[in-house]
């Protein structure tokens, strides 16, 4: 029986182990903690070795988790090999990028209400009210500033209205989907603050995050709402990468899904 090599990126030691029991006899893994180096040859994926610097090893699958700083050009180069990916590389590259991906999801999502605007490089903005500028590549509650009348930024931004409400994220992990409250002592939530918990689920905040799953043939994805305080709710970003590991409900799911499908 010939062997399957699958990589695994940024998952901890306890995951890759639950992970290796659902595996045969015939399935290998290589773990990195960080990017690998990697070369795509003639549409075959290989990894250098962790233990024989400048050997490579033929890859068959690869399991993806982290935000890294220098991994746009590896996203992409998984989404040209085309292979095997959890989760799916084209739909990472197409929303690794902060601003670009949250112009491709709101093509798609329902509640896409807000009117953005937007500066390239370093502009002057104003503001009439309490207003917030996104920037950069991250997706973890960086980057990040809210003011009300004049403002400079420091390279391109997005600029939305300041909506006040409740955070919310959908995770999805497969088939199974959870609605996460987002807290924090300021004006800025994450999933990472003490208090950030399961919720009821909107089942039209679901159904937007589903569509947008679907339109990424992401399997797994965390996707951020504001609900206001007027009712209304309003898609903020995908998270192409929605954190597994801060719920124990949704890191027992991940892990089961993603040995499950490491041997489809």
């Amino acid at each position: 029986m010939d062997k399957v090599r699958i990589l695994i990126i940024g998952l901890e030691e306890a995951e890759v182990n639950a992970i290796k029991q659902n595996l045969g006899f015939n399935y290998l893994l290589v773990t990195y903690d960080l990017v690998p180096q990697v070369k795509l040859i003639e549409g075959e994926l290989y990894v250098e070795s962790p233990s024989v610097p400048d050997k490579y090893l033929l890859v068959n699958k690869v399991i993806f988790h982290g935000i890294y700083q220098d991994d746009v050009d590896f996203i992409t180069l998984l989404a040209l090999w085309n292979g095997p990916c959890l989760p799916n590389a084209l739909g990472m590259m197409d929303l690794r990028q902060r601003i670009p991906g949250l112009v491709r999801a709101l093509s798609v999502s329902r509640f896409r209400g807000i009117k953005r605007g937007m500066v390239i490089g370093q502009q002057d903005y104003t503001a009439t009210a309490e207003t917030v500028a996104k920037w950069g590549i991250w997706h973890c509650g960086e980057d990040k500033a809210k003011f009300n009348g004049d403002w400079t930024s420091s390279e391109t931004s997005v600029i939305e209205p300041f909506i006040d409400g409740e955070a919310v994220r959908i995770m999805i992990v497969g088939d199974k989907s959870w609605q996460i409250k987002l807290t924090g002592d300021t004006w800025l939530k994450s999933i990472h603050n003490e208090g950030s918990w399961e919720m009821e689920v909107d089942p039209e905040l679901l159904a937007d995050s589903r569509a947008i799953a679907a339109h990424f043939n992401l399997q797994t994805v965390g996707v951020d709402y504001m609900v206001g305080k007027d009712g209304g709710r309003y898609l903020l970003e995908v998270n192409h990468i929605p954190n597994v590991t801060v719920f124990p409900f949704v890191n027992e799911a991940f892990v089961k899904f993603a040995g499950d499908w490491a041997v489809r």
